[in-house]
């Protein structure tokens, strides 16, 4: 099997303000979106939200709160890392913990979408993301060559 994540659904309780939040983030709503989903393109991958509801229905279970689980954006720099917490505040997110340096050298921050679902914002020097904002392993970068 590749290794690889394609798609990533969130359970909503509320498309329509999970929708509005991840849009004034500045995300673009894909046109593939309709009815009870909503899609975002990412960086080789898609976001979909879909109601919780739904999701429980689908997966014949029930679906548990949010928050097992995080999501990460990695940044060149801890100033964009700041940027990306102020606007994700601004557009609706609960803080959970302000930006700060780690013990490992790192620069984190993390939020809670409307439904729960935790996003971190992480400056890491050890493996920045590249020119596209996609992230490569240094093991994984050095064996490819």
């Amino acid at each position: 099997m590749d290794a690889r994540i394609s798609l990533i659904t969130l359970g909503v309780d509320d498309l329509d303000r999970a929708t509005r939040f991840y849009e004034r983030l500045g995300w673009q709503r894909a046109t593939e979106s309709q009815g009870e989903v909503t899609f975002f393109q990412l960086a080789g991958q898609v976001l979909a939200l879909y109601p919780r509801a739904s999701l429980a229905a689908d997966l014949g279970i029930p679906v548990p709160g949010a928050g097992s689980v995080t999501l990460a954006q990695n940044f060149h720099n801890g100033e964009a890392v700041d940027r990306a917490y102020a606007e994700a505040v601004s557009a609706g997110a609960k803080p959970l913990r302000t930006p700060y340096e780690t013990g490992w050298g790192g620069y984190v921050a993390y939020i809670a979408d409307p439904d729960g679902h935790v996003w971190e914002f992480a400056h890491n020097p050890a493996f920045p993301p590249g020119d596209d904002a996609t992230l490569t392993l240094p093991s994984m970068t050095n064996s490819a060559g």
